[in-house]
């Protein structure tokens, strides 16, 4: 009987200290993160991101959406910003023995650029970025080549986050309020943007932003 408490006791003081190193380290973590250090910064990004692309979607999530989600690759990092790509497809079904399009590649990135900026800004733990940049490239194809290209950005802030009803507001409400940069054909249809520099409206196509 002795021998049993003792070893009740050694088990728990055992699983006190891990609990204790474990506090400890999210703690130091925390501490470094929210001084700038950017390989702590990139440490807690990967890990999430690599979380992520290993969990299976959410059920409010559609799959197209999180398959998006998964694609997320970390592009660059500051002491309070992170910038990161990810890749959204058109989707299709087949209707009559012909495919139809059921949600646009623009849409998708809309989707995707909602759902990813909220995790990006809340999910990541100890860690609480002033902002987050995300890239959305979708696939283009013709009959010399298939390229990737970029169809939307969006740097959100967490200031204009605030504003945001997560909840309530379509994937286009949130994209617009948080500033997202596309461009459209006189047709309507997306065309490839750089991330890096503002669009010039043009006669091949115009740039959206919000008001």
């Amino acid at each position: 009987m002795e021998w049993a408490l003792l070893a009740i006791v050694v088990l728990g003081a055992g699983l006190a200290y891990v609990v204790w190193q474990g506090t400890r380290a999210a703690l130091k973590y925390r501490e470094l993160a929210q001084a700038g250090d950017i390989p702590t910064i990139r440490e807690i990004v990967e890990q999430g991101l690599e979380e992520w692309r290993s969990a299976k979607p959410p059920k409010e999530v559609q799959p197209s959406v999180w398959r998006a989600v998964q694609t997320m690759e970390l592009v660059d990092v500051g002491a309070d910003y992170i910038r990161v790509s990810c890749v959204a497809e058109g989707q299709y079904r087949l209707v009559d023995g012909r495919w139809q399009e059921v949600s646009s590649p623009l849409q998708e990135a809309m989707a995707v650029t909602a759902k990813t900026t909220d995790m990006l800004l809340y999910e990541l733990p100890n860690l609480k970025l002033d902002s987050v940049q995300l890239d959305v490239y979708t696939t283009y194809r013709d009959a010399a080549s298939t390229r990737r290209q970029c169809i939307l950005t969006c740097t959100a802030h967490r200031e204009d986050a605030r504003q945001v009803d997560w909840e309530g507001w379509t994937p286009e409400e949130i994209v617009q309020s948080l500033g997202a940069r596309y461009r459209l054909d006189e047709r309507g249809q997306v065309l490839p943007i750089s991330p890096d520099q503002t669009v010039a409206a043009s006669a091949s196509g115009s740039e959206q932003q919000p008001p």
